[in-house]
């Protein structure tokens, strides 16, 4: 029980680090502009809401460690499944191969993590 724990918090971080990667590049490639995303000015309730969405993450690798094997399981899954569907629909707004890339990547880390989710019994 507790090797499925530390994978799925594995696959968090390594989630986690994939989307910080992506983050630091786009800002040394020039890709990223001060207080803007896609040409739109953000508004504080806006950057609000994108860093309760990125902690998601973070929060899940604590969460996998710590919560009972039920309410874990399906945690994980739900969660990476909503990360899937997010970074899917967002692939095609990404204009850098090495963004796109990286959505891939993390796209592998939450199927990876539904799976092993789904077949710890």
């Amino acid at each position: 029980m507790e090797d499925i724990q530390i994978i799925l918090s594995a696959l968090w971080i390594a989630t986690m680090l994939t989307y910080l990667l992506g983050d630091v590049l786009r800002i040394f490639s020039g890709d990223f502009k001060a207080g803007e995303i896609g040409g739109m000015k953000i508004s504080q309730g806006m950057w609000l809401g994108i860093a309760i969405l990125m902690v998601i993450p973070v929060v899940m690798v604590f969460l996998s460690l710590t919560l009972n094997y039920p309410v874990n399981r399906w945690a994980n899954i739900i969660v990476a499944i909503f990360f899937f569907g997010f970074n899917l629909i967002g692939l095609p707004t990404y204009p850098s191969a090495y963004d796109k890339f990286l959505i891939v990547v993390s796209l592998v880390f939450n199927s990876l993590t539904v799976w092993y989710a789904w077949k710890w019994v």
